[in-house]
């Protein structure tokens, strides 16, 4: 496996992001890549996990990160492997969904990862809700934002099957754009451009080109059957689950439903939904959302 490392230098004029970066050595098939992550606040302070989607990367979560640790919250924000300042294997076949979930569970494995609440948003749900189910002695809680985890049982929105071609179609795959249109408020140049910085040029790219592909669509897709057998498990989890969705996200509206109805620990909980904010709600209403998840963690 050719795996593909963003030069340092690409990170140095990113906005409101001055966090050590941190790493720690996962598996990815059949290799050994570096994942990054940010770990910031009390080392004693409850845990939040914060996993990010397609095509951003743990700069997404700055907002978020400020606000949790003013309220004395420890926050994990990893990069997926193919995104910010992890590594990227060059080949789109190298990219699954069994990978992502595996390297995660790694990541948390290393970092003794217990007792954490898990905030995740688009893949980072797909991703996180697969490791609640299959590794939920590390979570006491969980909030789900602007996410799914799709079995290919589901019909799927039209948003997104736009959005599917659009990503495989495009001669070059404008990161920062992508993240700029999926945002109600306007961005600033600079951070359209910490979009960008992770991706030197196309080569890099390969697992932003292949995670709408990796979306189980159809019932055969080889992802299903572990995506089943998470929602089995997630059917049993009786420990608090919340969900905080966005007003104005075509691709995940409505996706909330079917774990506020189908998770025990979601049964009475005060499930919100933020207004005036697109399917990155982190850019968007980062503070809201922020307060939010304190909220549900601190009680």
């Amino acid at each position: 496996m050719r795996v593909l490392r963003t030069p340092d230098a690409r990170f140095a004029k990113v906005p409101d992001f001055a966090y050590e970066p941190r790493y720690v050595e996962v598996p990815f098939g059949d290799a050994s890549v570096r994942a990054h992550y940010v770990d910031e606040g009390p080392k004693s302070g409850p845990l939040v996990v914060a996993l990010h989607g397609e095509p951003s990367w743990c700069f997404l979560y700055r907002k978020v990160i400020t606000r949790l640790v003013e309220r004395g919250i420890r926050v994990v924000a990893p990069d997926l492997v193919g995104f910010g300042r992890s590594d990227k294997p060059s080949e789109r076949a190298d990219y699954t969904y069994a990978r992502h979930v595996d390297s995660m569970a790694a990541l948390l494995a290393a970092l003794e990862i217990q007792g954490a609440t898990l905030l995740c948003q688009d893949w980072g749900g797909l991703i996180g809700l697969r490791l609640v189910a299959e590794h939920g002695e590390r979570f006491a809680r969980a909030v789900a934002a602007n996410t799914a985890l799709p079995t290919g049982d589901q019909k799927v929105p039209e948003a997104f099957l736009a959005w599917q071609r659009f990503s495989q179609n495009a001669p070059e795959l404008p990161v920062g754009a992508i993240v700029r249109t999926g945002c109600v408020t306007p961005l600033a140049d600079d951070v359209i451009a910490a979009y960008d910085a992770p991706f030197p040029d196309e080569t890099f790219k390969a697992g932003a080109r292949q995670f709408p592909l990796l979306v189980p669509t159809t019932p055969d897709d080889p992802a299903a059957p572990s995506n089943r057998r998470a929602w089995e498990a997630l059917a049993r989890w009786e420990k608090p689950f919340l969900c905080a969705f966005s007003d104005s996200d075509p691709v995940t509206k409505g996706a909330g439903a079917p774990m506020r109805e189908r998770i025990p620990g979601a049964k009475g909980q005060p499930h919100v939904t933020i207004a005036r904010a697109g399917h990155f709600l982190q850019e968007d209403k980062g503070e809201e959302l922020a307060d939010v998840v304190a909220a549900f963690v601190l009680g």
